[in-house]
């Protein structure tokens, strides 16, 4: 699984002109899911993202996680993460995981971040969205399950 991680001090989602997810201060999360992934890699991720430890303490160092400051996670499904783009000019996703088996780990990724204490809101998997954000800082963070182990 991958991921791109941004510190926001808002973040929303829209699908038809309805917001359908929307965050304060906390991170916004675009997630992919790739073939072969499983829960041990969702949970990883999971796990990485409550703890990591990207926003500022009192002495103004990146040193307090999404959990210390209690604030909130916005995952978006983003299969283009796993787009290759080294040949020809249109990216290919076939390291991509099939929609059934990617929203299954979607939908259990975000449920792992709650059981963390992390308020999560989501984006509509395999809707076309709209993402909002403002990233603090900027500080934005790639994370990929694959290269943990």
């Amino acid at each position: 699984m991958r991921a791109v991680v941004q510190r926001v001090s808002s973040a929303s989602v829209t699908v038809e002109e309805q917001v359908v997810g929307a965050i304060g201060a906390g991170v916004l999360v675009l997630l992919g899911v790739g073939q072969g992934d499983t829960e041990a890699d969702a949970d990883y991720l999971a796990e990485k993202i409550a703890h990591l430890r990207i926003f500022l303490d009192d002495d103004g160092k990146m040193n307090r996680s999404l959990l210390e400051t209690g604030g909130a996670a916005l995952v978006v499904s983003q299969f283009t993460l796993y787009g290759d783009a080294r040949k020809g000019r249109r990216p290919g996703y076939s390291a991509a995981a099939p929609p059934d088996e990617a929203d299954r780990l979607y939908q259990y990724c975000c449920a792992r971040l709650r059981t963390h204490g992390v308020p999560v809101e989501q984006g509509i998997f395999q809707a076309m969205m709209s993402v909002a954000l403002v990233n603090e800082g900027p500080v934005t963070i790639l994370l990929d399950s694959g290269k943990a182990f």
